[in-house]
C-alpha cells in the first residue's frame, strides 16, 4: 500500500513531466548544438528523464490510484468475481436449476 505522500508525489511527477514535455520556453529560440536545434536535445534527454521516472514507477509505484485499501478487509470479493456470483455460491444456489426439466 502507498501512502498519501507517495500518491501525491507521484501526481505531481507525471504533472511536471506532462508540462515539461515540450520545451515552451524554447519557443522562438534558434539556437543550435553539434548541428541541431536545441529544443531537439531537450526532447531527448527529457524522454530518457521520462523513462527513468517511468521505470521507477513500475518498481515502487505500481497500483498507485488502483488498489484500494478496502481490499484488505475481510469478506471482500476477490479482484475479479462478481459480487452476486460469490453470494449465490456461498449460499449453494445453483445456476443451472431447471427443476428436472432437462431442456
Amino acid at each position: 500500500m502507498t501512502s498519501t505522500i507517495e500518491r501525491i508525489g507521484w501526481a505531481v511527477a507525471f504533472l511536471v513531466l506532462a508540462a515539461l514535455g515540450i520545451p515552451w520556453f524554447l519557443w522562438g529560440t534558434n539556437s543550435v548544438a553539434a548541428g541541431l536545434p536545441v529544443w531537439l536535445w531537450w526532447h531527448v534527454g527529457w524522454m530518457v528523464v521520462t523513462a527513468g521516472v517511468f521505470w521507477l514507477f513500475t518498481r515502487r509505484g505500481w497500483g498507485v490510484w488502483i488498489e484500494s485499501d478496502a481490499d484488505d478487509r475481510p469478506g471482500a470479493t476477490p479482484p475479479g468475481q462478481d459480487a452476486g456470483a460469490a453470494e449465490a455460491s456461498a449460499s449453494g444456489a445453483a445456476a443451472s436449476d431447471t427443476g428436472g426439466d432437462g431442456r
